[in-house]
């Protein structure tokens, strides 16, 4: 059954016979702004972790357990972001965080050592898990409304955002401290969510019911602007599983991009001899092509289906991620970030706008809670594997995780279908 099968017209999809295609538009635009500031301000943060190791004076695995501040906070918060939304609408939620977040992002620059820095990326880590469950939560309901697979175009903007906020980063390394470029986008981050914030408080999510299995993400649920009304009946327990399976597959691939956004450009700078700014520059192609495969991403979920959208992005993965871990050269390293970039690029959001399809908010704060999970826990996993081996093997397993990614895609294509 192909994902997009029925024309739209001014008063089609959730809305029934209320024209609001407006309001609609206003709110995806909104959305999308929310997105593409998260991703800038994350990839603001880690193209300064070089610096910020250095000024703390961490080793690699201490870097890696001052990390795990961002893991905790922020996998203990979407645990419970999923309820919040519940409770107050997934747009209040996301204005909240996205406030929170960008205030927040200041802080790392203020450390001196590795046990204070952990302190404050625990405070970032809340932020940013509960923007980003809040988000996802709010887009599967806009994905139901204008019954079309777009979920991947708010991905293309986080990435867009991280590729943005990467080159800045590099531009500014050299002339700018840790301090001042993180303030300065506290600054940004503020700004934005004043102008983008108000939209979101003004127009309510809507609410759709969960899919049926069988269902496409794009089209099975029915959705409308009222308030949310009582708890949703609770999933089947093959429902659940699906969620849980769909969760795995976005921890395989969300580790990925927690690795090479905390890693990639030490790995560069420090394995290759790379100069500072094409270190910075490796996580920005790695977001680039990223953002190229999501804006493609609607177009591919309707040729190829979500079965082969997952396994062919896994095996690219998985192929660019041992040549970026194992090339001799910066110049090859960065060609393999680009191919992950390109193989990882719509897995996370199939999957998880598939999770939301089927059990809701819930769904959503399930697989992001694993997704985001496998990218926050990622990356102290690879500083102790870079102790005991080294930072290039240790990000082989990078693509090991994507390589099983494909694996139980192909393996669950009956049962999801």
């Amino acid at each position: 059954m192909p994902l997009l099968n029925k024309p739209r017209t001014a008063t089609s999809g959730a809305y029934g016979g209320d024209p609001a295609p407006r309001s609609l538009i206003r709110l995806r635009t909104a959305l999308t702004v929310f997105f593409a500031l998260d991703g800038f301000l994350f990839a603001g943060w880690v193209v300064r972790i070089p610096a910020i190791k250095q000024q703390t004076g961490a080793s690699a695995s201490d870097l890696g357990l001052a990390l795990l501040g961002v893991s905790a906070g922020a996998v203990v918060t979407m645990t419970l972001t999923g309820r919040l939304c519940r409770r107050f609408g997934s747009h209040p939620v996301t204005v909240a965080a996205g406030t929170l977040m960008s205030l927040s992002i200041a802080l790392p620059a203020q450390a001196h050592s590795a046990s204070s820095l952990g302190l404050v990326l625990l405070v970032f880590g809340v932020a940013y898990g509960g923007i980003n469950v809040a988000m996802n939560s709010a887009a599967v309901d806009l994905v139901t409304a204008l019954r079309r697979p777009v979920m991947p175009s708010f991905h293309a903007a986080f990435s867009l955002g991280g590729m943005i906020g990467a080159g800045l980063g590099g531009l500014v390394a050299a002339g700018l401290s840790p301090a001042a470029h993180l303030l300065a986008l506290t600054v940004v981050g503020l700004l934005v969510t004043a102008v983008a914030g108000p939209t979101l408080l003004r127009h309510p999510a809507p609410v759709s019911a969960p899919a049926s299995v069988s269902a496409p993400a794009s089209v099975s649920a029915r959705a409308s602007v009222s308030a949310p009304a009582g708890p949703a009946a609770r999933p089947s327990g093959r429902t659940r599983r699906l969620v849980v399976l769909f969760g795995v597959i976005a921890l395989c691939t969300a580790y990925g991009e927690g690795a090479l956004a905390d890693w990639g450009a030490l790995h560069l700078e420090q394995d290759l001899n790379a100069h500072p700014g094409v270190a910075a520059a490796g996580y920005s192609l790695f977001a680039l092509a990223m953002t190229a495969g999501r804006l493609t991403g609607t177009a591919l979920l309707e040729r190829l289906g979500q079965t082969r959208t997952l396994v062919l992005g896994g095996a690219t993965a998985a192929v660019g991620m041992l040549l970026g871990a194992l090339a001799p050269t910066a110049w090859l390293a960065l060609l393999g970030f680009a191919v992950t970039g390109l193989g990882l690029a719509n897995i996370f959001p199939v999957a998880v706008g598939r999770a939301g399809a089927l059990a809701g908010p819930a769904g959503v704060a399930t697989a992001s809670t694993l997704g985001y999970g496998g990218m926050l826990l990622g990356p102290p996993a690879i500083g102790f594997l870079a102790d005991w081996f080294s930072l290039p093997v240790a990000l082989t397993t990078v693509a090991g995780l994507a390589g099983a990614a494909a694996l139980i895609g192909y393996a669950a294509r009956k049962s999801a279908s």
